[in-house]
């Protein structure tokens, strides 16, 4: 069995269920409190300046695999395109490991050489 760690929000909730807590009122005020903050506190969370410039670089990598029009490896990539040569291979194998997560692009392994293609 695996030790999953609960969130604070899942240990609320289970708290809730307990009868003995779910009778109190003082517990059910302080437990529905505390699970407000927390929506507060995720409601918040914003990306930051380094994300934010990413998640444009990631929109000009797509743009580039389509012009290309074929799967290439990262360095072909940034002699093909002067934008990408700006960029160094690993930033751009980072941002297309989360292209390739979020459906993007896909990637093909050939000979433990990775390709990325549209």
């Amino acid at each position: 069995m695996e030790n999953k760690k609960l969130t604070k929000r899942e240990v609320f909730s289970k708290m809730l269920e307990v009868e003995a807590i779910a009778s109190n009122e003082l517990f059910v005020e302080f437990i529905n409190h505390e699970l407000e903050l927390l929506d507060r506190k995720s409601s918040k969370s914003t990306q930051t300046k380094t994300q934010i410039e990413n998640e444009s670089i990631k929109n000009a990598i797509v743009e580039s695999l389509e012009r290309v029009a074929k799967a290439v490896t990262i360095t072909e990539l940034q002699e093909l395109d002067s934008e990408m040569a700006n960029y160094s291979n690993q930033k751009l194998s980072a941002l297309l490991k989360q292209l390739v997560a979020e459906n993007r692009v896909v990637k093909t392994v050939d000979k433990k050489k990775s390709y990325f293609s549209i």
